[in-house]
């Protein structure tokens, strides 16, 4: 990427809850091992810190904050769906369902809404708030590497982005989620997969 491209660039954070990336979050015993192996949180810091120096956008797509009686009524429930019904994840109005302290949006940043599912762009305003702003380009990173990240990516190449997923700023269950997103579904139809340290080389 060329800083000249740096306007029409955005850095899309998929769910950084505390559920996610936080001790004592519901799900950080399930993702401890990769989110501490890949070191999200601190890559994410500076991916956000150097973003922001650059003038590349930050988006956070976050998920639904989940309320007791969501999905109650739902005709067809995935087993994602089932475990945000069954733990309450992202819960509305809990320290869960914030953002991690050190990745709290600022005045200049966007917010789309919550997605129900995996893609950041499905049934929320994430394309729409892209395209108002000039972007064209999208870098992906955040929770979790095969469910959110993975479909986000995929369905932001689908409406016409350049994506850029960075292979050390994603967490997940396990280690065969992480190799199958990086090594195997994202190479297939994504645009550039790299590190964070490759990514914030490519901005000087």
């Amino acid at each position: 990427m060329k800083t000249d491209q740096s306007n029409k660039t955005a850095l899309i954070l998929v769910d950084p809850f505390n559920d996610f990336l936080s001790e004592g979050g519901k799900l950080w015993n399930n993702v401890k091992e990769t989110v501490e192996g890949n070191n999200v949180v601190e890559n994410l810091k500076k991916l956000v810190s150097e973003c922001r120096k650059s003038k590349i956008q930050i988006v956070y797509a976050p998920h639904r904050k989940t309320e007791k009686e969501d999905y109650l009524n739902w005709n067809f429930l995935s087993p994602s769906h089932m475990g945000s019904l069954k733990l309450t994840l992202f819960e509305k109005g809990t320290w869960g369902g914030e953002f991690h302290s050190d990745l709290q949006p600022q005045k200049e940043d966007l917010i789309a809404q919550n997605h129900w599912t995996a893609s950041g762009f499905a049934n929320t305003d994430l394309d729409f708030i892209l395209k108002q702003h000039g972007i064209n380009r999208i870098i992906v990173a955040g929770m979790r590497a095969n469910t959110c990240i993975d479909s986000t990516a995929r369905y932001g190449v689908e409406l016409g982005y350049h994506v850029t997923l960075i292979k050390d700023g994603i967490g997940a269950f396990n280690w065969e989620e992480i190799k199958a997103t990086v090594e195997t579904n994202f190479p297939n139809y994504g645009h550039s997969l790299l590190t964070t340290d490759e990514f914030l080389e490519s901005l000087k």
